[in-house]
């Protein structure tokens, strides 16, 4: 495993729920990213993000990482959930909530 694939692996698997992001969540740089915490934020749930505009090599890692090629990411308990699109999807479907109810996930405080 490589460099970036190990402290990839550790930032996913050091919080429940994840999101890979273009900025923070306070001020997020890209309409995804906005949608993206606005999403969790709806869910009511406690996340960590990481600035991938901050780091290019996570920017490009968290891409092979996941197998995906668009950012915003969101991992739950270690699992790749998707992007925003996929997101939006599951939380209007309420597929989002079960699934972060279901892995017992954190409320946000």
């Amino acid at each position: 495993m490589s460099d970036i694939n190990a402290r990839l692996a550790k930032i996913v698997g050091d919080s429940d729920v994840v999101l890979f992001m273009k900025g923070t969540p306070l001020f997020p740089q890209c309409g995804f990213s906005s949608r993206a915490v606005a999403i969790l934020d709806h869910c009511s749930v406690a996340f960590d993000s990481v600035d991938v505009l901050q780091d290019m090599e996570v920017r490009q890692g968290i891409k092979a990482f996941s197998d995906w090629p668009t950012i915003p990411q969101l991992y739950v308990k270690g699992e790749f959930v998707g992007g925003s699109d996929i997101m939006m999807e599951m939380y209007e479907a309420g597929e989002l909530q079960a699934l972060l109810d279901e892995k017992q996930v954190a409320k946000a405080s």
